[in-house]
């Protein structure tokens, strides 16, 4: 006899289910979508779970196709979004859904929306020709007008390479964030939205300059390649000194150069989904190399084994480094 687990899925795994649904239903979903979707789904069966609830809800209110596994997405975005907003609202996500709500109105019928998850990477060349690379978990919008050509990066990490406008009226190349707006004055650059913490953004530029206008104000402040910072909506924090050279997320890397080992697993963390952490008595271990993303459990033996270590695995999604000797 089967047995049925009536136990309500993981509100965490609700906001993600949630989330899936307003990223296939945005009209914009392609096939790199729908394959991240399948993996995301099947990877666990609370998800599985998640997602049926919110099936059956969308159903409801008339907001699913018949087949959620293929390319199946309309143009019809606007009556969708009211449909998938009822059916957040009725999945009980309080807050994200305020956030989605957010997401769906404020993205207007003439721009892009794209998403990576976890783990996920994406490559975008854009009308003029400016070239995005979408990091782990990113979120952004495109919209280019006759006067302006806008990325709003609402989650995540970019780096981008920026063109001539192929108009020739000059359009200025901005990246909105809720911490300001950053103006490219041709450059290459890296923004990201740090992850747990969501009063800053870190800028760095590689070559070249970019104008930063910070969202309360102010004077506007030119950031020059070769530095790095975070700002908020009122203030820019201390700069440091950065290379030129892309991170090595955008060559599918993390490199580690004498990195604390807490620091290096909370990075790592950021490509698979789940806690990996250190016991406190060894977080001051130091780590160096380049270590490949597309496998990161082979990523974490051998930095357990290069430093006498154990890999803990009380779940699949709960991994501790401890001392061999533990």
């Amino acid at each position: 006899m089967a047995t049925i687990n009536t136990t309500p899925p993981d509100a965490a795994v609700i906001r993600e289910a949630a989330r899936w649904l307003v990223r296939l239903h945005s009209g914009e979903a392609g096939p790199e979508d729908h394959a991240a979707f399948e993996r995301w789904r099947q990877g666990d069966p609370e998800r599985e779970v998640a997602w049926q609830r919110a099936e059956r809800l969308s159903q409801q209110f008339n907001a699913v196709p018949p087949a959620l596994g293929v390319p199946l997405l309309t143009r019809q975005r606007r009556a969708n979004r009211r449909a998938v907003l009822r059916t957040v609202a009725a999945l009980g996500v309080t807050l994200p859904a305020a956030w989605l709500g957010y997401r769906l109105a404020a993205t207007p019928s003439g721009s892009e929306a794209y998403r990576t998850a976890v783990g996920g990477h994406q490559d975008l060349t854009l009308a003029d020709g400016s070239q995005v690379q979408m990091n782990t978990d990113t979120d952004v919008d495109v919209r280019f007008s006759e006067h302006t050509r806008m990325l709003q990066l609402r989650a995540g990490e970019v780096y981008v390479r920026t063109a001539s406008d192929p108009t020739g009226t000059a359009r200025p190349f901005i990246i909105e964030t809720p911490q300001g707006r950053l103006r490219a004055l041709g450059t290459r650059f890296v923004v990201r939205r740090p992850e747990g913490d969501d009063a800053t953004t870190a800028l760095t530029v590689l070559e070249h300059r970019v104008e930063v206008t910070l969202r309360g104000g102010g004077a506007p402040r030119i950031v020059n390649a070769g530095e790095s910072l975070r700002f908020t909506t009122d203030a820019f924090l201390p700069a440091r000194p950065a290379g030129p050279e892309a991170p090595g997320w955008t060559r599918g890397v993390i490199e580690a150069s004498n990195m604390r080992l807490d620091a290096f697993l909370a990075e790592l963390s950021r490509y698979r989904r789940g806690v990996v952490r250190c016991d406190p008595a060894v977080a001051g271990l130091r780590v160096s190399g380049v270590f490949r993303l597309e496998d990161t459990d082979a990523v974490l033996a051998i930095v357990a084994r290069t430093l006498g270590l154990r890999v803990v695995e009380r779940t699949r999604y709960w991994v501790t480094l401890s001392s061999a000797a533990a």
